[in-house]
Formats: C-alpha cells, sequence, structure tokens
C-alpha cells in the first residue's frame, strides 16, 4: 500500500515514459482520471481510457512521442503538494510555470483545473503537479 496514489500515478507515468512504453495502465480514482483529463486536453498524452475491470477501475494511458525523434511529450512530471508539506495557493499566487508554457495542476473548491483556468475563475486551491 502507498501512501501518496498521486505521487504513485505520476511515477507510473515517468517510469513508462523513460521505458518507452506505447500504454500505461494506472489503478483509477477520481483525482486520476481528473489530471489525465487535464493532460490530454493539453495536448501530453495521445489519449486515455477509464476501464471497470476491477471494483476501483483503472486508467489506461496512450502515452505521446515526437514522430521522428521519439522523445516524450512530457519532459517533466513533478509532484508539487504532498502529504508531509502541502502547497495551497491563493488565485493570484499560483505558479507559472517555464513562464506559462508549462501547466500546473491546481486542486480547487470547483474541482481540478490548470492554473490559467484558476487565474480565469479568481479560485486558489492545492497546487497538485507540474507538467512540460
Amino acid at each position: 500500500m502507498y501512501s501518496d496514489p498521486i505521487a504513485d500515478y505520476l511515477t507510473r507515468i515517468r517510469n513508462a515514459m523513460t521505458a518507452k512504453k506505447r500504454v500505461v495502465v494506472i489503478p483509477a480514482s477520481n483525482m486520476k482520471k481528473e489530471i489525465t483529463k487535464i493532460l490530454m486536453e493539453k495536448g501530453y498524452i495521445l489519449n486515455y481510457k477509464v476501464l471497470d475491470d476491477s471494483p476501483q477501475g483503472s486508467i489506461k494511458i496512450a502515452l505521446k512521442y515526437h514522430p521522428i525523434t521519439k522523445t516524450p511529450a512530457i519532459k517533466k512530471l513533478q509532484r508539487a503538494s504532498r502529504p508531509g508539506l502541502r502547497q495551497y495557493s491563493g488565485s493570484d499566487e499560483l505558479p507559472r510555470v517555464l513562464n506559462g508554457l508549462g501547466v500546473s495542476i491546481v486542486s480547487t473548491s470547483r474541482g481540478v483545473m490548470t492554473d490559467k483556468e484558476a487565474r480565469a475563475q479568481n479560485v486558489g486551491g492545492e497546487v497538485v503537479c507540474y507538467v512540460y
């Protein structure tokens, strides 16, 4: 049993990309589904599918690589807030990743969203991870 399921989710994706896997299967949760949806919308993964193969379910993610150089679309996937040290930010203090080129994923009272969406809706929350 692991104490931080989001860190496990991010590590599984990082490890699969390092091993040049096309697909990775991860145990599902509502937070992981929302993070996966954001990664899909922002173009960091090709596609995903939620499977109901077990009581918890799982998420099957098709990873994205550059067609010629075969480098992963995700350069870095880093956990920001963790169980030992939660990172909360107001709407005016949300971190910008690579000066706006990357994405920070924020869990707000209105759901999980990117830093840009949270600034537009003027809400803050827990900074979950950084992607670029």
